[in-house]
């Protein structure tokens, strides 16, 4: 089985070079450094790179960042040379969005490698504008022969340890980029906004862990300037950079995006916080996620944006983005008989409902940022995920997940695979109703990965609840081993257009495959 590209996989060095020129001012600083500093004078710069969010066959979402008030320009064109380009206007980026804006693309053909190049234009004087910045992405298939492959994984810059310059900063980017996939999903914990990154970490063994310091990552986020820095924070490294110039990007959150476990309705108990109440610091966050992101944010019944969408990536796949934390009820010992808010709550349980059923993709990725029936504590009585430890029926969140795998059983849905994140090591797990107490479900697969760029941590106990069999785990034996002493991981994922098989690869830094897994289009209990 293979995975075919209709444009073959170009040099990018002459793709990249716009970008790499055009934050060459923007190199990795000196450690105990704040975030460089930009001069006003001259013109726009753009040196924190560009970023393509939620492609479709037809449509991206570009992103910039501006030193000062401009103008963005997108220019799109089939060719490196842009001949026959497209120009679209886009946003005036202020202060109010933190010199931030994306601008979306409509009426891209299907299957075709798009280059574009972002340029940044005074809003006093249009003739003043700043060096373009480039990227390339390609955009999603219109036909099922047409093969699709993509990675995902999950948790950067947490527990302390940060962009290290010793090692070269994130290079496992750099390396998930040479394989050339069709666009990332990060499973959530973006950043790490209750993390702090101190100068220098010393590991047991004594060799010292030197981290890429801002003022910002020097306490805990609160204000939305403090999330603002967090987000900043990753672009410092070069490798990320380089990798968001040439794979677009699906992304959700979980909870470090505004703090370790956190629900709705929250109010901390932490001497490190001011502000107690979670909503706040939530609302904060989510603001100054979406201004990072190019994200696509669909309008919820009351009208509101939300995070959970779906992202249709041509007749092979259907990508289901949920949101685990902003529905969830509080995190408690999870014994409850009766559940309706559950951890995606009702409204959302109704929209994943109704898209899966009128879902014709041959596969639907379930995108969760946390796992189905791993457990995964919250302090000495309560649990953080679905799991509670109890191997019996349902009960607590447990009962909404029953609820949406006896519904995809019953509307005989097929092709559901579960990709997550947020546990710190990588594994793949069978879930099947001979091995479980709640049976009215088709078998399904979960597959986890991570971390990126944080600490790796022991395995999850299991809940037989849904009859998970742990097929293949790789994790440390103690708890943070830092990036320097275990290499991190990421899930890739291969759908052949030929035979519509897709193949999930569980790698490792440094170019192993650890693990793999072939399933069948249109089979259940795989």
């Amino acid at each position: 089985m293979s995975y075919r590209p209709r444009v073959p996989s170009p040099d990018r060095r002459s793709v990249l070079r716009g970008s790499l020129a055009a934050s060459a001012a923007l190199t990795l600083p000196v450690v105990g450094a704040s975030a460089p500093a930009f001069a006003l004078s001259g013109r726009p710069r753009a040196a924190w790179g560009v970023q393509v969010g939620d492609v479709t066959s037809s449509s991206a979402l570009v992103w910039v960042r501006s030193d000062r008030p401009a103008r963005m320009v997108v220019e799109t064109s089939a060719t490196e040379s842009f001949r026959r380009a497209r120009t679209w206007q886009g946003p005036l980026l202020g202060p109010g969005s933190d010199f931030t804006g994306t601008t979306p693309l409509y009426g891209l053909p299907p299957r075709e490698q798009v280059h574009y190049r972002v340029t940044l234009l005074d809003p006093q004087d249009p003739r003043r504008s700043g060096k373009p910045v480039h990227g390339t992405f390609r955009t999603a298939p219109a036909r099922r022969r047409d093969g699709v492959r993509f990675l995902w994984s999950g948790d950067i810059a947490g527990q302390g340890w940060g962009i290290n310059p010793d090692i070269g900063g994130y290079v496992v980017y750099d390396e998930m980029r040479r394989l050339d996939p069709d666009f990332f999903l990060c499973s959530g914990d973006s950043i790490y906004a209750d993390g702090v990154i101190e100068p220098s970490v010393t590991l047991p063994d004594g060799r010292v862990w030197r981290n890429v310091t801002t003022e910002e990552k020097s306490k805990v986020a609160e204000t939305l300037a403090e999330y603002r820095g967090n987000f900043r924070y990753n672009l410092l490294d070069r490798n990320l950079r380089e990798f968001n110039a040439q794979v677009p990007s699906i992304v959700q959150w979980d909870d470090h995006e505004v703090r370790n476990n956190w629900y709705p309705g929250q109010i901390l108990d932490d001497a490190r916080y001011t502000e107690k109440d979670v909503d706040v610091l939530a609302a904060r966050s989510t603001r100054a996620f979406r201004e990072y992101f190019p994200v696509s944010t669909p309008h919820g019944p009351s009208g509101e944006d939300r995070m959970h969408r779906v992202v249709r990536h041509g007749p092979l796949l259907d990508v289901f983005v949920l949101d685990m934390r902003s529905f969830r009820n509080a995190n408690s010992p999870g014994r409850q008989a009766d559940d309706t808010t559950g951890i995606l709550g009702a409204e959302q349980l109704r929209w994943l409902k109704h898209e899966l059923s009128r879902s014709r993709a041959v596969w639907k990725v379930i995108a969760a940022d946390m796992p189905l029936g791993l457990v995964v504590p919250d302090g000495a009585t309560d649990f953080e995920a679905v799991a509670q430890g109890d191997p019996g029926a349902p009960l607590g969140r447990e009962l909404q997940i029953a609820e949406l795998l006896r519904f995809i059983k019953h509307r005989r849905i097929t092709g559901t695979v579960w990709l997550t994140a947020d546990v710190h090591y990588t594994s793949a797990q069978h879930y099947a109703p001979e091995r479980a107490a709640f049976k009215d479900f088709a078998p399904f697969w979960e597959f986890v990965s991570g971390p990126l760029a944080a600490g790796q941590f022991p395995a999850n106990a299991l809940d037989a609840t849904f009859g998970p069999d742990r097929v293949f785990v790789r994790a440390p034996d103690r708890a943070n081993v830092s990036p320097m002493e275990s290499p991190q991981y990421f899930g890739q994922v291969d759908i052949d257009g030929d035979s519509g098989e897709l193949t999930v690869r569980l790698r490792a830094q440094g170019g192993a495959v650890l693990f793999s897994k072939v399933l069948r289009p249109g089979r259940v209990g795989q």
